[in-house]
């Protein structure tokens, strides 16, 4: 009697055996993520490598076939669109332009871009390696009241940061700009983007443009289409035009003599928004050209190097000659 009842016990654990099998893997299908609380997730970087200094633009695609995709990446805290690039010759796919801030820090960070369709979403992870660049350092002398600021002056300059600040959030949701990007002017580079200045002993904030000198009333050129966000008449930047093109990209162009545009005026690459002047905190007449990507301050001459040849303006690079010129103290004040 024992040997049928161990059978039937066999049996029995058998078929409860196969009953808990088939039971995991159901769960297993639906619940994966609470079943395997341990399971490591995928490594960072798994999509590539991506590399550049402090400043620069990087050019990230991502192969996506769905037209209607929403696909935006997340770097350093700092939101990365893209838009839909179709090029001959070349698979469809996702286009983001990745600026690299003068003070990021080195290293190796995570882009991480997640794309959703209608009915599925994956997400990728790049690795972006970001080199320190060499940026200079200038000692500069200049008269008390080019740097000190009383307490007057210094309630207009907060005052007039956070007009700044408040009109870039309304950046446009839509590429304004297209392919080449144009030099506003043609002329000496007096200034150095990102140099260190030390002002009568003190360090100051890092230049965060480019400055080119040129004989006031030169015309200044806007970079590429987009919409006029701001002009200005403030203490530092002087007269200054902030130009929206689109998808959290910004171009700045201040110390200017004459605007000759107004807010929300619609510009195209190349039209003549302004003239150069010494207005604001400068010694000379020259054109202080600054750009912000998503909130990341990079270099604008990085502008004219991205590969996008489609047609439209080309760039001019000639440099005319110009006098020895003042430089651009809108961003003197140190950082709180």
């Amino acid at each position: 009697m024992i040997i049928p009842v161990l059978k039937q016990a066999r049996s029995r654990l058998s078929r409860l055996d196969r009953t808990l099998i088939i039971t995991v893997v159901l769960l297993t299908s639906v619940f994966p993520v609470a079943l395997f609380p341990n399971q490591p997730p995928p490594p960072k970087g798994i999509d590539g490598q991506y590399s550049g200094k402090q400043g620069q633009v990087l050019v990230i695609k991502v192969a996506e076939t769905e037209d209607m995709a929403d696909v935006a990446g997340r770097f350093l805290n700092r939101t990365i669109p893209f838009f839909r690039e179709m090029r001959a010759g070349e698979a469809p796919g996702y286009v983001g332009l990745l600026g690299i801030d003068m003070q990021d820090e080195p290293g190796t960070h995570e882009l991480a871009v997640d794309i959703k369709r209608k009915d599925e979403s994956r997400h990728l992870s790049f690795n972006v390696l970001v080199a320190k660049e060499k940026f200079a350092v200038e000692h500069l002398k200049l008269p008390k009241d080019k740097v000190d600021l009383d307490d007057k002056n210094t309630a207009r300059w907060k005052a007039e940061q956070d007009q700044v600040k408040l009109a870039l959030t309304e950046n446009s949701a839509l590429r304004l700009w297209r392919s080449n990007f144009v030099e506003p002017v043609a002329g000496k580079r007096t200034g150095i983007f990102g140099s260190v200045r030390v002002m009568n002993g003190k360090p100051r904030n890092p230049h965060n443009g480019e400055d080119i000198g040129a004989p006031t009333g030169t015309d200044v050129a806007v970079t590429n289409d987009g919409i006029v966000r701001l002009t200005v008449d403030h203490i530092f930047s002087g007269r200054g035009i902030f130009v929206d093109h689109g998808l959290g990209f910004y171009s700045m162009y201040f110390h200017l003599s004459d605007i000759l545009v107004k807010d929300g005026d619609l510009v195209t690459a190349g039209q003549v928004i302004g003239k150069v002047g010494a207005t604001g905190r400068a010694t000379g007449p020259h054109l202080h050209w600054g750009v912000k990507l998503n909130g990341a301050r990079v270099n604008p001459y990085a502008l004219l190097d991205l590969p996008f040849k489609n047609g439209s303006p080309s760039v001019t690079k000639t440099a005319a000659p110009a006098p020895e010129t003042g430089i651009v103290a809108e961003d003197i004040p140190a950082k709180e």
